[in-house]
């Protein structure tokens, strides 16, 4: 399933004309994220290359400061959830919150592999987190794109008012439903 990210109004991007994900789901490898940020590629705080990453050996935190794509897992209903911040250099976050923005601990959830295509007008970071979700597992999507010029766009499948803020329920917006048998 594809989703398109809504930019904040707040935070209107220059450089960037959408971003999207691309979610997959399989009984063997969980689900798999595919970012997808076109426009002026030249223009974001992106890293060279493509290809396989090199994932980072253990967290760091404070990704979200600069290029970061990020996903929230909750199961419908619940107030705890799991974050996942991924920089486009293979660096890695991942949180347990036991209610909005009450942390629990930070985790060592490391994606199983993520792999970079850059072009002119696009790049593209897949992420294989290795999960396999419930049924009834909310999704939250979201990306900071921080471009050469010191612009910060922030990207969500929906916003809440007022500032950006990608721990609000509102933006758990999409439900995984069970992936294909075949």
């Amino acid at each position: 399933m594809r989703a398109e990210l809504i930019c904040h109004p707040q935070t209107p991007a220059k450089a960037v004309r959408s971003v999207a994900v691309e979610v997959t789901l399989s009984f063997d490898d969980g689900f798999a994220l595919e970012f997808v940020v076109a426009g002026d590629i030249a223009a974001v705080i992106l890293p060279e290359g493509q290809g396989e990453l090199v994932i980072a050996d253990s967290a760091t935190d404070g990704l979200w400061q600069s290029s970061c794509f990020e996903a929230f897992l909750t199961d419908e209903g619940g107030t705890d959830y799991t974050e996942f911040n991924y920089a486009p250099d293979g660096r890695w976050a991942c949180y347990q919150f036991d209610d909005y923005r009450v942390l629990q601990r930070p985790d060592e959830l490391a994606p199983w592999a993520m792999q970079a295509a850059r072009e002119a007008t696009r790049y593209a970071l897949r992420i294989e987190p290795g999960i396999l979700p419930e049924a009834t597992t909310k999704l939250g999507l979201s990306a900071v794109i921080e471009e050469v010029d010191g612009t910060k766009s922030f990207w969500a499948l929906a916003h809440p008012p007022g500032r950006p803020d990608f721990h609000h329920p509102d933006c758990f917006a999409l439900t995984l439903g069970a992936p294909d048998a075949s």
